[in-house]
Parts: structure tokens; C-alpha cells; sequence
């Protein structure tokens, strides 16, 4: 049976694995470090996995993520550091929820309980699954942002710049609205197109159809004119200014 992990620890992933292969019905065929490379592999062979080991908290967001961008229909066994999440792991697929530091007794039952659980249900196993590849990246198309009691959905192609202010991150669409996002921005870049999105400071990730020209600044760096208002001046910081220009002159 093959076995997905997505777990961005690489040593507590090599244990999972090799603890899982010690059962010679289950073969770990991939291991994923982030929610953009899960998903991207999910997108292509979920058909050929039977099981999947989910971390919670990984470095580009929760794995409940992976849910909102596809359709997972495998059983999913949830490790993690956390215990407030049961109820979500029950929501999305979870048959068992292990605490680290986890057992190995912990990992065994589990697999067990799997393995009644599929001849239960009279599954056969699956095919072999291809060794993993390096996925193409998959970009966030939409942001969540809640206002009161609505929630707005925003499209990619609408968001003028992210900027973080007063501990908060903030978008802003080329139509002059402008909402909170309860994320980091370091998140919020890693699920951007780097072809679209540069984060030009520690404060600042703009999109490069907002921009309309850039003339020097002090100290070697350049600021922005943009089509939309920010709080502050756009300013690309100096040791970015080099590889900002290269981004701009990049055929996308």
C-alpha cells in the first residue's frame, strides 16, 4: 500500500518512514515538506495512494490547506505537536491523531486500524505509485478576508500589494480596497507567483502590474510609484534592488 508524508521535519519524517516500511504492505513513495508541494502531487497521483500521514502545522501553513484546493479522498492519518485540532483532523479524512513525540507502538496501531478499515470496505490495493518528482508549484488563486461576520473572497489578480502594518497584514486591489489578512507575510509570499509578486521590503510584497515607474532613493535604494496609495512610500530595499530589477525585466 502506498503511503504519502507530508511532514516538514525531515528527521521525524525519515522515522515515520522508517517505521511505516517496516510493514512489507506499505511502501512511503514521497515525503512533502509544504502545502504547495502536496497539493501539487495529490493533483496527479492521489488514485494511485492508499494512505496519507499529515503533519498539522507546516512551513507554509496548516495542512487542513491542502483540503480547500483539492478534493483528498484518502484516508489521512494525522501527526502533530498539537492536540486542539481533533475535531478538524475528523472533519478532513483523519482516522487516527498521534501526538508527538509519537511511539512506534502509536504509528503500528494505527496502520492497523487502517488495514481493517480497507477490508472493511473490500478495497483492493492500489497500483504502484511513480517515484516522486519535484512538483510544479501551485499558487494561491484566492485570499480569505473577514469583515464582521462576511467573508470575502479576493482574487489574485485583484491584489495590488500585501502590506504589513501594526502587526497585521494588510491587502490592497487595484480598486482601492484595502483588508486584513490574519497570515504572515512570509506565508503570504511562499503561496504568491514570484512572478508576479516581489516583497520589495521586510513590509512590502507588490505586484508588478501595480507598478508605474521608480526613480532613486537615499542610500542606494529606489522607491516606487505605484497605481494604488499605500501607508508608506514603496521603497525597495538596497541589498533587493539588483534583483528586483532583474524580476522586472523577467518575460512572464
Amino acid at each position: 500500500m502506498n503511503v504519502l508524508i507530508v511532514e516538514d521535519e525531515k528527521r521525524t519524517a525519515e522515522l515515520l518512514k522508517e517505521m511505516i516500511e517496516q510493514n512489507d504492505d506499505f511502501l512511503v513513495v514521497g515525503i512533502m515538506e509544504a502545502v504547495t508541494e502536496a497539493v501539487a502531487y495529490l493533483s496527479k497521483h492521489q488514485q494511485q495512494l492508499d494512505l496519507l500521514f499529515f503533519d498539522i502545522q507546516l512551513a507554509d501553513g496548516h495542512s487542513f490547506e491542502i483540503f480547500h484546493h483539492i478534493d483528498v479522498v484518502i484516508p489521512v492519518i494525522f501527526c502533530t505537536a498539537y492536540d486542539e485540532f481533533t475535531m478538524q483532523a475528523i472533519k478532513n479524512n483523519g482516522i487516527d491523531y498521534i501526538l508527538k513525540p509519537f511511539k512506534e507502538a502509536e504509528i503500528q496501531n494505527a496502520l492497523e486500524k487502517y488495514r481493517k478499515l480497507i477490508k472493511a470496505l473490500g478495497q483492493r490495493n492500489s497500483t504502484p505509485v511513480p517515484v516522486f518528482q519535484p512538483p510544479v508549484p501551485v499558487f494561491q488563486q484566492n485570499f480569505l478576508t473577514q469583515i464582521r461576520d462576511k467573508t470575502i473572497v479576493v482574487n489574485i489578480r485583484d491584489i495590488a500589494a500585501f502590506y504589513f502594518e501594526s502587526g497585521l497584514v494588510h491587502l490592497f486591489t487595484f480598486a482601492g480596497s484595502k483588508y486584513p489578512l490574519f497570515k504572515k507575510l512570509e506565508y503570504i509570499e511562499s503561496a504568491c507567483d514570484p512572478d508576479r509578486f516581489f516583497r520589495i521590503n521586510r513590509q512590502m510584497l507588490i505586484n508588478r502590474d501595480a507598478l508605474l515607474s521608480m526613480e532613486p532613493y537615499f542610500h542606494r535604494k529606489i522607491v516606487l510609484q505605484l497605481k494604488i496609495d499605500l501607508p508608506e512610500k514603496p521603497i525597495v530595499s538596497r541589498l533587493k534592488v539588483s534583483s528586483f530589477k532583474e524580476w522586472l525585466e523577467k518575460r512572464v
